[in-house]
């Protein structure tokens, strides 16, 4: 069987008691970054084979997942942090499994968009998530513009690099909406600014240096 393992988003004491009966019992354990989690393993005195299930060789370690599964092994799939499957090449060895007829089941726990979209003040009842969004300005803008009109809360993912340009794109696409930034989530420096995008984007400007993923929470179109 294939097993999604959430894992904590920062704080350790996050894991769930299935998270680690599970860890401790399956015969592989798929990771996205082997170094990291072989600190979350070792932390729990888990001792458990890793293989390496990256963006960069997630068909050919897809294919020797499959392989295990078939000969009746059991696999945990986990990330960096959080649930796998989103914004990770988790997606991609759930269909494997899926169309080969394999049992996939999920193990609950830690994810940082659903966490800071509960504290960004903003609506619950309907919200989408949207990831990573494009590099380059225009190519950023064009894919802001689909959710232009969209009644529902937006969830993205942004690195510290590019954080103050796109928070200057989703300005100039959706105007002055209200938004929350939330960052270091569940760590000892956890932070969550709320205001308007410009509030928002002038705060970053000033920042000299900012670490960690940022994830972004902005107003739909009605609020």
């Amino acid at each position: 069987m294939l097993y999604l393992v959430a894992t904590p988003i920062g704080n350790l004491g996050d894991i769930t008691l299935r998270a680690l009966e599970t860890l401790r019992s399956v015969d592989f354990v798929a990771s996205e970054d082997t170094s990291t989690t072989g600190r979350l393993l070792k932390h729990f005195e888990i001792s458990r084979p890793q293989i390496a299930f990256h963006e960069h060789n997630e068909d050919k370690a897809g294919e020797r997942i499959l392989g295990l599964l078939r000969e009746g092994k059991s696999v945990a799939l986990v990330t960096d942090a959080g649930t796998p499957g989103i914004s990770d090449p988790g997606y991609s060895v759930v269909r494997r499994a899926i169309d080969a007829g394999e049992e996939v089941t999920m193990i609950p726990g830690p994810a940082g968009l659903i966490m800071a979209v509960v504290l960004s003040g903003l609506p619950l009842h309907s919200f989408t998530f949207r990831g990573f969004p494009p590099r380059k300005s225009g190519q950023r803008r064009r894919f802001l513009e689909v959710d232009l009109l969209s009644p529902h809360t937006l969830i993205f993912y942004e690195s510290p690099f590019r954080l103050a340009a796109f928070l200057a794109d989703a300005l100039a696409v959706y105007g002055d909406r209200k938004a929350a930034l939330a960052n270091d989530l569940t760590k000892m420096f956890e932070k969550v600014e709320r205001g308007t995008l410009s509030q928002l984007h002038a705060l970053v400007a000033d920042e000299a240096k900012l670490k960690g993923e940022y994830i972004v929470v902005i107003a739909g179109a009605d609020e």
